[in-house]
């Protein structure tokens, strides 16, 4: 299934470019052998935007370059929650042989990812994620499995406003809130457990009364 994502104006984002790997093509030719560059480039602001793209050239350099320009016209919206600054719910992305699993992870737990799926996910500003890639370990297959996967995902907003729901009802946090809290046992007071002592002592210091008295 192809998801179709809306345009987005890059003029007003500061991407920053990461190169993925970079790979040397030679192509055999009649007089020789042509050699060139492909570099495959990942972009995004760090605040839920993130892009692809690949550029081939005879120099590293232009060939970065080219890949930078590809992957602006890529750029992709990618939902976050307000919390955590992770995923709303797990999704499973595919391109070719790969595929990648996502799933959200609570605050604190970090970007659990490797290689051209850290890359997407570092770019696009998600701080806490588990990821998991299920298929081909190819960078171009995974990065495009990952944005795949980014384009899967709903945010909370609107499934809620479809159902005719809350936000804190689709995410469940509203349930979490009114669940009661758990019995406290009473704790008993420093001067009930001193006295029974006392009454020990006084009865022991009463001397038995006698027969003859």
């Amino acid at each position: 299934m192809r998801f179709i994502a809306e345009k987005i104006d890059v003029g007003s984002l500061e991407l920053k470019d990461q190169v993925v790997s970079i790979n040397r093509v030679t192509k055999v030719v009649k007089g020789g052998k042509n050699l060139s560059f492909s570099a495959l480039v990942v972009v995004g602001d760090g605040a839920g935007h993130v892009g692809y793209g690949m550029g081939k050239a005879r120099e590293v350099s232009s060939a970065i370059k080219k890949g930078v320009e590809a992957a602006k016209k890529n750029v992709v919206r990618v939902p976050m929650t307000e919390k955590g600054f992770t995923i709303p719910h797990a999704v499973t992305g595919e391109f070719g042989s790969g595929i990648v699993l996502l799933k959200p992870a609570s605050e604190g737990t970090g970007v659990i990812a490797g290689g051209a799926v850290r890359a997407v996910i570092t770019a696009a500003g998600i701080q806490n994620i588990l990821t998991k890639s299920l298929g081909s370990t190819t960078a171009h297959n995974v990065v495009k499995a990952t944005v795949d996967a980014l384009l899967r995902l709903k945010a909370p907003q609107r499934v809620a406003r479809l159902r005719g729901r809350t936000v804190e009802e689709i995410l469940g946090t509203e349930a979490r809130a009114e669940k009661p809290a758990l019995p406290v046992p009473p704790v008993a007071s420093e001067s009930e457990p001193a006295a029974a002592p006392a009454a020990e002592a006084s009865g022991a210091a009463e001397p038995p009364a006698t027969a003859g008295a």
